[in-house]
């Protein structure tokens, strides 16, 4: 028996999802986001399931994504969210059919500039309050002229955005920044996005022509505080490892690194094939809950490299037996809360030394 780490990552879940995003925006279609290997669940296996279930496009941080997905065959829509640095990154993106994101004077300069093999399809990122990436409001009107002058660009140039705050679905925030988006772009020709994947689950009135979904299309929640089931979604990733040790344990001894857990009672300790080596949250609390043949067990002491331990008393529990770090049962959720992050990094954290289980 190999004791390691699997990251189980379901089809059937991940296109349960891409249909319940359907429903929820009807009138939309779906960006894809598969940057960051497609959020640790592995962009090229995940993207061909996409694109063989009919998926609107891609959307990605990094050219190298895109040229991956194209040297894979995919010959979806695909766009750059992040858009190009320079004039030779623009020419592989046109060249290899990418949409490009603008937003700033520079990136209007390099398309002014550049001798391309054909025109490029571009989407003018608008910064409506995000204050990150995003031509300001006073920008627009010249920028967008600019644009439109040029021979480079083919087709109307589209219009996005992106929310700061559309996981707090009381936020006034968000109804500010799809007006302020809608007042600017108002009678222009061109596609529009706005809707991330709180913007798909909270905000219908943020749907446009397209959505962009990353962390729901994973069977995330990206909404503050909430879980999967509330929009009736499935967790992708299952993280799956063995027991590799049990131990008795004397009423106050303690265990592991710095010795921050003691015990109360005679007990006894499971430990755990999964540590941050592995991408588990090193600053998951003790009391976070494990899943072991079905049951929860809370975390005692301090995460290390290569595994953790859990209580489980009197339980008849044995070496080899299965465990859930998260996934089906054990919302990735519940483990961020319990180390004060959020589900994107740990879902993204999974290691090399990890082994992927691709099932239906």
């Amino acid at each position: 028996m190999r004791f390691s780490p699997v990251a189980e990552i379901s089809r059937s879940a991940l296109l349960h999802n891409l249909g319940r995003l359907r429903q929820l925006a009807p009138g939309a279609k779906v960006m894809a986001v598969v940057k960051a290997n497609a959020y640790g669940h592995g962009l090229t296996t995940l993207a061909r399931w996409l694109d063989d279930a009919g998926v609107n496009g891609f959307g990605m941080a990094r050219l190298e994504e895109a040229l991956c997905l194209r040297r894979e065959g995919i010959g979806a829509r695909m766009l750059l969210l992040e858009g190009v640095f320079s004039e030779e990154d623009l020419e592989l993106a046109a060249s290899h059919d990418l949409e490009v994101a603008i937003h700033d004077s520079e990136q209007v300069a390099i398309l002014e500039r550049a001798t391309l093999s054909k025109p490029v399809r571009i989407w003018l990122k608008l910064d409506t309050g995000m204050h990150r990436l995003g031509v300001q409001p006073h920008q627009f009107e010249a920028l967008y002229q600019r644009l439109r002058a040029l021979d480079n660009i083919q087709g109307e140039i589209n219009f996005m955005t992106h929310f700061a705050v559309a996981d707090e679905a009381e936020n006034p925030e968000t109804a500010r920044q799809i007006a302020l988006f809608n007042q600017l772009t108002k009678s222009l020709p061109g596609e529009r996005t706005l809707a991330n994947s709180a913007g798909t689950l909270a905000w219908p009135a943020s749907h446009g022509q397209w959505v962009r979904a990353g962390l729901a299309l994973y069977g995330g929640s990206p909404m503050i505080a909430g879980r999967p089931e509330d929009y009736e979604l499935q967790p992708v990733m299952t993280m799956k490892t063995a027991v590799l040790a049990i131990r008795e344990h004397k009423a106050g001894d303690p265990v592991g690194y710095g010795q921050s857990w003691r015990a109360s009672r005679d007990t006894r300790l499971a430990v755990i094939a999964m540590g941050y080596g592995d991408g588990y949250p090193r600053h998951a609390v003790s009391g976070t809950p494990v899943l072991i043949n079905g049951k929860r067990y809370p975390l005692a002491g301090r995460v290390s490299m290569d595994m953790i331990t859990v209580e489980i008393g009197d339980d008849p529990i044995q070496v080899g037996d299965s465990v859930v770090l998260w996934g089906k049962g054990l919302p990735v959720e519940e483990i961020a809360e319990c180390a004060s992050t959020i589900p994107y990094e740990l879902l993204c954290s999974t290691t090399a030394r990890v082994q992927y289980r691709y099932v239906e």
